[in-house]
């Protein structure tokens, strides 16, 4: 059975690699993409400080993200592509990495208590197909070095998970 090892967060960039490791081993042998991306919440969301929501939106059509799994407050459940942070993250085709949500023009507010966010996307051969949203009550919580490894994280998920109909 898995149990997720304390890690020291005082380098961030060796933090990430341990998380990364436990990651692998978590999901490894389950293909499940619905499985995966509530056990990567879980994770993400025991184990990185400062969160208050950490989870999945998938692309249900080229124009709405809808919620996946998650961790944290109930949610805002669709989120069109260009909107909020998740939306204007897929319509740019990158990662984003807000300092202050009350300093970004049309930020969604599912939670009044986030003030910081980290949206990766979510990629396969085939494209984006979704994204991993990090929520904290924190202004400026995340870094670049917040957004690597979480960005090493998503690609784990994606590459371990199977999205067959």
């Amino acid at each position: 059975m898995f149990a997720a090892k304390a890690i020291d967060i005082t380098d961030k960039a060796a933090f990430y690699r341990d998380l990364a490791v436990q990651l692998k081993a978590l999901l490894e042998g389950e293909s499940d993409s619905i499985a995966n991306a509530a056990n990567t919440a879980a994770l993400i969301f025991q184990m990185v400080p400062d969160l208050n929501w950490a989870g999945f939106y998938f692309l249900a059509s080229d124009e709405e993200l809808v919620l996946g799994p998650f961790q944290g407050k109930p949610a805002c459940v669709r989120i069109a592509v260009g909107k909020g942070v998740c939306g204007t993250a897929v319509e740019l085709g990158t990662s984003m990495l807000i300092k202050d949500v009350n300093d970004f023009p049309g930020h969604i507010a599912c939670d009044a208590d986030s003030r910081s966010e980290l949206v990766v996307l979510l990629e396969d051969e085939e494209g984006v197909f979704g994204v991993l949203d990090l929520d904290s009550p924190l202004p400026g919580r995340f870094d670049k070095a917040d957004q690597a490894g979480i960005e090493k994280l998503a690609a784990i998920y994606a590459a371990s998970s199977s999205f067959e109909d």
